[in-house]
């Protein structure tokens, strides 16, 4: 089986890092960062889709947003995560029972890859399905299908792991089954309503969903 991980919000507690470097661009740009219960709904959409409604929807001060905020990740935010505890065991569950594992995160690649490259168990995962830097989409969807292609893979022999909706979404137009998590940054009804195929509450759990 091919299981397709979301990054933030399912391998790794990345909300410092990202809060930090919202709160960074916002400041640059003499804009007042929204309550930090808010910025947690920042993890897992597009930065620009995040930033557009506070900037006005101006797209030169949205492209200059992600930049600052890029600036900031460049050098500290990409260090500013935990693995979340339980996790490396699942993936070496995953490996010992041959399945391949690949990841498919809203983070540009090149974001993306230090952080997967230090990982402890970086090395499982085979490939690393990024969007453009410049997309404003999460592209999920496509990145999904992208990695069917790639591993030449049925839908029916692939799960999609995340934990939320735009992990789900992609999932869901590819035919592909959604394994939402509630460790992460969404909510059981938000991954119920996009048509998760189950949803785990622990590593363990997904484990026992994802093995038998």
């Amino acid at each position: 089986m091919l299981c397709l991980f979301d990054l933030d919000g399912t391998l790794i507690d990345s909300e410092h890092g990202i809060t930090a470097c919202v709160k960074h661009a916002l400041a640059r740009l003499d804009v007042p960062a929204p309550a930090h219960e808010e910025l947690r709904g920042w993890i897992g959409p597009p930065l620009r889709h995040s930033f557009a409604p506070l900037l006005d929807h101006d797209a030169a001060r949205i492209e200059a947003a992600v930049e600052y905020y890029h600036e900031r990740f460049n050098t500290h935010g990409w260090r500013e995560h935990e693995i979340y505890p339980g996790i490396e065991a699942l993936i070496e569950q995953l490996l010992g029972a041959g399945h391949q594992l690949a990841v498919v995160t809203s983070k540009p690649h090149r974001h993306a890859a230090p952080i997967i490259a230090h990982l402890p168990f970086g090395e499982a995962f085979l490939r690393l399905y990024g969007p453009h830097p410049d997309s404003p989409h999460s592209e999920k969807a496509s990145m999904i299908a992208e990695a069917l292609a790639d591993f030449d893979c049925k839908p029916d022999d692939a799960v999609m792991i995340g934990d939320r909706h735009f992990d789900i979404d992609g999932a869901v137009a590819n035919q592909v089954r959604g394994f939402g998590v509630l460790w992460g940054f969404g909510s059981r009804t938000e991954l119920e309503l996009s048509g998760a195929h189950a949803i785990a509450a622990t590593p363990d759990e997904l484990a026992t969903l994802l093995l038998t």
